[in-house]
């Protein structure tokens, strides 16, 4: 059965609460709200949680009117005793209001709801916007209390960061469709976005920080063609060294997508160097099991990883 409207844990970041409309998730987000009266839900023109004209004061007087009620009703009950009346049929009111879901509630699970595989089913993160499915190798998660939407997947655990005060993670795979720009060549695009990839990853972050004191330097690792869930794509990989903490990996790789208009894709690696870093291979290990969403027997055109003639 379909769940009622409400707020619940949101599938992709349960951290949060999304609203559920009662056929469909909205883009209504909140942070779990704390015990106590129900939260309002949306309607046009209204975000969730505002106050719509005349609520307070409708809700005031009806909440006068429920005192009254039970008021009398008492009044009532105390006046047959005093009279003796020998009468004993007992007469109980029961009021039950009906709440919004609280946010203990599990998150409903429609047909658009992110859902997890079952365990005849590979180990992959699907990618709906881009049209891919991507492997979710041993040591990897789907997204946990991570803000960021185009997150697919990062490493189990999280540690603090070496730099600027916060909590980091040992590897990150992102996805992105290419909209700035009319770019479509997969080289063209992938060596344009390295820059970005590595700043995001190890320079300052969303608020400003440092969570790794900044990048001091970096080089080209390799880079080259490769096929991608049956489209021709192209990578570029850099090692990055930082103020504080090892430094890591990053990849840029590029290719078109198969579904809607077609638009390009950039999926982004983020690897931490060192011993606690997710291994290298797993970079080539995940760009050779990326497949078409459609395609069940996964269908990349190409068997192997990095540059072909």
């Amino acid at each position: 059965m379909t769940p009622p409207p409400g707020w619940y844990r949101d599938p992709a970041h349960p951290h949060l609460e999304r609203w559920w409309d009662g056929t469909a998730w909205t883009e209504h987000r909140r942070e779990p709200a704390p015990a106590g009266p129900p939260p309002v839900p949306p309607v046009p023109g209204r975000p969730p949680g505002g106050e719509a004209p005349g609520r307070a004061k409708a809700v005031a007087l009806i909440t006068a009117g429920v005192v009254l009620v039970a008021s009398i009703v008492t009044g009532a009950l105390v006046l047959r005793e005093d009279d003796g009346a020998e009468d004993d049929t007992t007469v109980t009111e029961s009021i039950t209001p009906t709440f919004a879901p609280t946010s203990g509630t599990p998150a409903p699970t429609p047909s658009d709801a992110t859902t997890e595989p079952s365990a005849d089913d590979p180990a992959v993160v699907e990618d709906q916007l881009n049209g891919i499915t991507v492997p979710l190798l041993d040591g990897w998660v789907r997204p946990q209390y991570i803000v960021d939407d185009d997150v697919l997947m990062s490493t189990d655990g999280t540690y603090d960061c070496p730099g600027d005060p916060g909590v980091c993670r040992h590897g990150l795979v992102i996805s992105r469709t290419v909209t700035s720009n009319d770019e479509t060549s997969p080289e063209a695009l992938a060596k344009a976005d390295i820059s970005d990839a590595a700043d995001d990853a190890y320079d300052r972050d969303l608020v400003g920080k440092r969570p790794f004191g900044g990048i001091e330097s970096h080089e080209l690792v390799k880079s080259g063609p490769v096929a991608v869930a049956g489209r021709a794509g192209y990578y570029v990989r850099w090692r990055v060294k930082t103020a504080e903490g090892p430094g890591g990996y990053v990849q840029s790789l590029a290719f078109q997508s198969s579904v809607g208009t077609e638009s390009p894709v950039v999926v982004r690696y983020v690897f931490d160097a060192g011993e606690d870093g997710p291994p290298l291979a797993d970079m080539d290990r995940i760009t050779k099991g990326i497949r078409s969403g459609g395609d069940a027997n996964g269908g990349g055109v190409g068997s192997s990883i990095g540059p072909t003639d």
